[in-house]
């Protein structure tokens, strides 16, 4: 046992209310904000030009919305003179030459239409079906999985503590109203996976100590698997919270909600698979006979005869002869 071990289960009654005060404002955001699905699930128009020289995004957009286009968003596509324009707007063959004309009539460089392409609500609204089936769709594997691999509340568990992330993850977007697009999507795929990892090192790291550790309650194994997990928790999460932070910081307007949603997820990830996932074992009334391999039952051999023994004490009776007069 390590000599030093954290009571983390000491706060768990103060976790499970965090949690749940967490669930409640993610839930409330959604039902009051919803989400801000991105042209990706709502449909609209995409224009990409190219500058001759660098331009600037945010100039773009003002020059877009004050000449009256509605919900535009400008990103960068390769370099900073590759331009991507996204409009919430009917399908119109001419409004590639529209936006063109608005940004060269205040542009003093020459611009070059390359794409004008609409993408309709029909395919947004497959998108995000398809996208909510494949979340499902995993979330039932990982339980099957987890099952097999470790035991039926472990998958519980597990599960609830991944839906507890996406659901935080998804608060968080509704209630500062960033925009909801497929690479968001893409970001909470890997928060499930990303969660699910941290997830299984410390059911494993449980299952072990449950067998070795006899005489401890189920409390006490937590908080020493727990704790003799910590370092590696730690270490992988500060790691993948650098890059995650440079990405967003350096990476473009068009994966900072990538970056943003997976920042959120490793972190709230990382605080699921300590306080939820193990004090969902606790609230199951996990102990050590749901995990102890049943000894198996041996049976007898007699030494060159090759058949069992069992009640048997290995000592055979003489037959009785008949006595002849």
């Amino acid at each position: 046992m390590d000599a030093k071990i954290i009571n983390f289960m000491g706060v768990r009654k103060l976790a499970l209310a965090f949690s749940a005060l967490l669930l409640i404002i993610a839930i409330g955001s959604m039902a009051v904000n919803g989400l801000k699905l991105g042209l990706d699930f709502t449909g609209g128009s995409l224009v990409e030009v190219n500058y001759e020289q660098d331009a600037d995004t945010k100039l773009i957009r003002s020059q877009l919305v004050d000449a009256g286009f509605k919900d535009v968003v400008v990103q960068t596509f390769g370099s900073p003179k590759d331009i991507l324009i996204r409009l919430q707007a009917d399908h119109d063959p001419k409004l590639g030459n529209k936006v063109l004309a608005v940004l060269e009539s205040e542009a003093d460089q020459a611009i070059e239409l390359r794409r004008n392409e609409f993408v309709g609500a029909q395919v947004g609204d497959e998108l995000r079906e398809q996208g909510g089936l494949g979340m499902l769709l995993a979330l039932f594997m990982i339980m099957v999985y987890v099952t097999f691999r470790f035991q039926l509340k472990f998958s519980v568990g597990a599960v609830v503590a991944l839906v507890h992330d996406v659901i935080i993850v998804l608060g968080f977007f509704a209630l500062f109203k960033l925009e909801f697009d497929l690479t968001v999507l893409a970001a909470i795929l890997a928060v499930i996976g990303y969660s699910l990892n941290d997830t299984i090192v410390v059911s494993d790291r449980i299952r072990e100590n449950f067998r070795k550790l006899r005489k401890e309650t189920p409390i006490e194994v937590m908080n020493v698997s727990l704790s003799q997990t910590l370092s590696r928790t730690i270490v992988t999460s500060l790691t993948t919270l650098l890059v995650l932070v440079i990405l967003a910081i350096f990476g473009g307007q068009m994966i900072f909600g990538f970056a943003i949603a997976l920042l959120v997820g490793v972190v709230v990830g990382t605080y699921s698979s300590i306080y939820v996932a193990a004090n969902a074992l606790i609230l199951m009334g996990v102990t050590k006979e749901d995990l102890i391999i049943p000894p198996k039952q041996e049976h007898e051999f007699v030494e060159g005869e090759g058949f069992e023994t069992d009640g048997y004490d290995g000592e055979e009776e003489e037959p009785e002869t008949e006595t002849k007069p």
